[in-house]
């Protein structure tokens, strides 16, 4: 049959139309798929953090590290209780006496006392400041006439001052349990009596003991490039208004921290080992080091794609790193130091299938709509993404399996980087680099010390080399 001319060219034109409708729905469904994507994720599937989650809890994980530990709630079989103890010698003892019998009314006198119950009350005691007047002694020489006047201790300087102590508590009040500034001043006032404090002295004394702990912070962070194992993390905030970027370094009993401009400005000093972090990719650039990778954020991602995108392989690639945790955890509490062999093989062998499972699956998948105009290699899903990750990084996600020094997580940075949000939350930014500089040294000696065991008061009050001789 022949057709004629203007009807071939409606019938082309309506196949243009239909090829047009065709690239525009692939594409609106690609969006809607995207959007959908965005509305399903919460704390337990992403990197959001679990405030965002409103007032609505996700369930329980399925396969999460914790899990259920099959125990009632509340104080175990055997636990020993934390209940106070008599102090063997009180401060104070007070002598409780009786007048008269409860039973006859009689009088009773001191001779007739048969024993004595103890009861002990600990209490804080008035909240005052001790002030210590120091008088230097003036000397006229008998032979010179010279006048000589007796040395003050190291750091009366002044007529009348605050005392280490007190400097101390109130930078502890600042930058340890992030209270404002001006907050702080009312809190010494209500707790020892400093009633002419005010906030700006606070922000003196920070500063002050900043720069007094910059070799105490250095000396942090030189021991921490030489750990065999560090965690790498970053988290950005505000500071006159623009985005800086909070650095921590970090291992089990070192925190450093430092403020930098760009997200990508690297740490230095770093001699070989392993850092853990979550693939951001400058990390990669360090030169003589190892990479282990967290896969906490493997994790959370797998769940995003087997609830969410509903991809096979993603359940099935959660299970096996939540097994080989489990396995390493195992061998650990046993006290071995490496996996049976065969036990590793078999492992290794069901994570490269999993991966090949994963890449086939998206290969058989229709190519995404490319925007008009995009430029570069096409873009692939999430799950893709994440499988080509998995491919190229098998040896730094999985270097929890040969080295039992590298964990399963970067948890011990993400801990370290929590103060600042919280600090987000209460005080918003801060306004100065100076002032976000002072903080981050301070929170550096302050989080190392609590991970030493170190009381942080004493910390705060004592001599910077006395710190340093410590940490050696």
């Amino acid at each position: 049959m022949i057709l004629r001319p203007e009807i071939r060219d409606l019938i082309s034109a309506l196949w243009r139309e239909i090829e047009v409708l065709r690239v525009e729905n692939a594409a609106l469904r690609q969006e809607a798929a995207e959007l959908r994507r965005q509305l399903d994720k919460n704390s337990s599937n992403s990197s959001k953090p679990p405030s965002s989650d409103g007032l609505k809890k996700p369930p329980r994980i399925a396969g999460s590290l914790r899990g259920r530990s099959g125990k009632t709630s509340g104080g175990q079989a055997g636990h020993a209780g934390g209940t106070l103890k008599p102090a063997a010698k009180p401060d104070v003892v007070e002598r409780r006496e009786a007048e008269a019998c409860r039973h006859c009314l009689a009088g009773l006198t001191a001779a007739m006392v048969t024993g004595v119950e103890k009861r002990q009350v600990f209490d804080l005691p008035e909240p005052r400041l001790t002030v210590i007047e120091h008088h230097a002694m003036i000397y006229r020489c008998a032979r010179c006439r010279g006048r000589t006047t007796a040395s003050f201790p190291e750091g009366v300087i002044s007529p009348v001052q605050y005392g280490p102590r007190a400097r101390a508590a109130a930078v502890y009040l600042h930058v340890q349990q992030l209270v404002p500034e001006d907050r702080v001043a009312q809190a010494m006032a209500d707790l020892f009596g400093a009633a002419g404090l005010c906030p700006a002295s606070v922000v003196a004394w920070g500063e002050r003991k900043a720069e007094a702990f910059e070799p105490v912070a250095a000396r942090i962070a030189a021991l921490v490039g030489q750990a065999p194992v560090r965690h790498l993390d970053e988290t950005g905030f505000r500071v006159a208004g623009k985005t800086q970027w909070l650095h921590t370094a970090s291992t089990p009993a070192l925190t450093s921290y430092r403020v930098t401009a760009k997200r990508g400005a690297l740490p230095k000093g770093f001699c070989g080992g392993v850092v853990v972090h979550d693939h951001f990719k400058p990390y990669f650039t360090l030169p003589g080091v190892r990479h282990g990778l967290c896969n906490a954020h493997h994790l959370r991602e797998l769940k995003a794609l087997t609830d969410i995108d509903k991809e096979p392989w993603a359940g099935q690639m959660r299970d096996l790193l939540v097994e080989a945790n489990a396995a390493v955890s195992g061998a650990v509490a046993e006290g071995a130091p490496t996996l049976p062999t065969p036990v590793l093989r078999t492992l290794i062998k069901r994570y490269n299938a999993i991966v090949r499972r994963g890449l086939a699956f998206h290969r058989s998948q229709p190519p995404l709509a490319r925007p008009i105009g995009a430029r570069g290699p096409p873009p692939h899903r999430p799950g893709h993404n994440l499988l080509i990750r998995l491919h190229r990084f098998k040896h730094d996600v999985l270097r929890f399996l040969y080295d039992f020094a590298v964990p399963f997580t970067n948890n011990q940075a993400e801990r370290d980087l929590r103060m600042m949000k919280v600090r987000m939350k209460i005080s918003g930014s801060f306004r100065t680099m100076a002032g976000a500089r002072t903080f981050a040294r301070l929170r550096s000696v302050i989080a190392t010390a609590r991970k030493q065991g170190w009381n942080i008061l004493q910390t705060l009050a004592a001599n910077p080399a006395n710190l340093i001789h410590a940490l050696a």
